[in-house]
């Protein structure tokens, strides 16, 4: 694993694509992509946009387009970023939506979340980090952060997981790979 230094840098160095440099910050679930990107943020003083925001138990990968209009195409146009978030306070499993949030443009800004780095995001990112962990550390993880009840809805989003990334490639696109398993 690069350093804080060396992983700010080599960010910085990447060329920005229509003027942003945006950085992907993807992997399964309690891979420990939260962790990083907030410390990528505090680096580099860019904001974050959390998948999590769009991305609902019973949603796995039907909020792209959604999230690719309102925060991904305005960014790389140079414009703020307006999105409408899962309002997860009134609905644990994320089916509603709620607030709406507004980003102001940043040169550098960082994408947290399940399938941010997909096959629809080649040549609109200018660096990919793919975290992971050994799948019985990331189930763990997972119920320590939503309580054991929610087993069968971390199984089976696991399994969505793996046979997305599995037909997408992400992991194999990434420009770094990190493995928390051992965190």
């Amino acid at each position: 694993m690069l350093s804080d230094d060396e992983l700010r840098d080599e960010i910085l160095r990447r060329e920005p694509v229509h003027g942003i440099r945006i950085v992907g910050v993807d992997g399964p679930s309690g891979g420990g992509k939260s962790l990083l990107a907030r410390r990528l943020a505090e680096l580099t003083s860019a904001p974050v946009v959390e998948i999590d925001d769009f991305v609902s138990w019973d949603d796995f990968a039907g909020w792209w387009p959604r999230f690719d209009e309102q925060v991904l195409t305005p960014l790389l146009a140079g414009r703020d970023a307006r999105y409408q978030v899962r309002d997860w306070a009134r609905d644990w499993r994320g089916g509603s939506l709620g607030s709406w949030k507004t980003l102001p443009w940043h040169p550098l800004v960082i994408l947290e979340g399940v399938t941010c780095t997909r096959r629809e995001t080649v040549g609109r990112l200018a660096y990919a980090i793919w975290v992971e962990a050994d799948p019985a550390v990331r189930l763990a993880r997972g119920l320590a952060r939503d309580g054991a009840e929610h087993r069968d809805l971390w199984e089976r989003w696991m399994r969505e997981e793996a046979a997305f990334f599995a037909a997408d490639g992400a992991r194999e696109r990434a420009d770094l790979r990190v493995d928390t398993s051992e965190r």
